[in-house]
């Protein structure tokens, strides 16, 4: 069976957004893996309207073309992980949008999530598993959550370090959450084949 291809997904797309920089890192980290192969997926460069589709197209076809070339992308892969901040207590409005573009192409596959600020994230994290559960994924116990004192050594809003300075924290985390991953992904593409 082939290797497991995973989207990382970028979820924030402001200007000023601090995404790039655990982005990079998580990147360098999970190419590390001789398990499973990534690619990163960056919201900015997806040309998604907001969702104005008669239904989802688990029940009607998209008919808008940015819509439909963001199915086939996601198609294309055998599990996610998404880096997200958090807005409100949730994720980002960009984000949600491009959960909502598609629906079959997230099904049976298994979501993972990198959180950043000052609680980590894990609000918007909790959200995204409810909206992953909902979509048919299988959203991971494990997640990454770079807040409090970390998330201030590497944030220009801090210290401003490399994310080499929040290492020790995270890789252990990471690990586990990897680990998760490439179970989960293994065992639903085997089911997904045998479908």
């Amino acid at each position: 069976m082939a290797k497991p291809h995973i989207a990382i997904i970028i979820g924030s797309t402001r200007d000023t957004r601090f995404a790039d920089k655990p982005a990079a890192w998580l990147f360098e980290k999970c190419q590390l893996r001789e398990d499973m192969t990534f690619e990163l997926v960056d919201l900015r460069m997806v040309d998604l309207p907001f969702f104005n589709e008669v239904a989802s197209n688990m029940w009607a076809q998209s008919q808008d073309p940015s819509a439909v070339a963001w199915q086939s992308k996601l198609a294309t892969f055998d599990g996610y992980i998404f880096l997200t901040p958090e807005y409100n207590h949730s994720i980002p409005g960009s984000l949600k949008n491009a959960l909502d573009q598609a629906y079959k192409e997230w099904n049976r596959k298994p979501m993972a999530a990198m959180g950043y600020g000052g609680v980590g994230a894990s609000r918007a994290i909790e959200h995204l598993r409810g909206i992953g559960i909902e979509l048919q994924m299988v959203p991971l116990r494990s997640a990454v959550h770079l807040g409090g004192s970390e998330f201030l050594k590497v944030s220009h809003l801090g210290q401003n370090l490399p994310m080499s300075a929040v290492d020790q924290i995270l890789s252990h985390p990471l690990d586990s959450m990897l680990n998760e991953l490439v179970w989960w992904a293994a065992a639903t593409m085997a089911a997904r084949n045998r479908a």
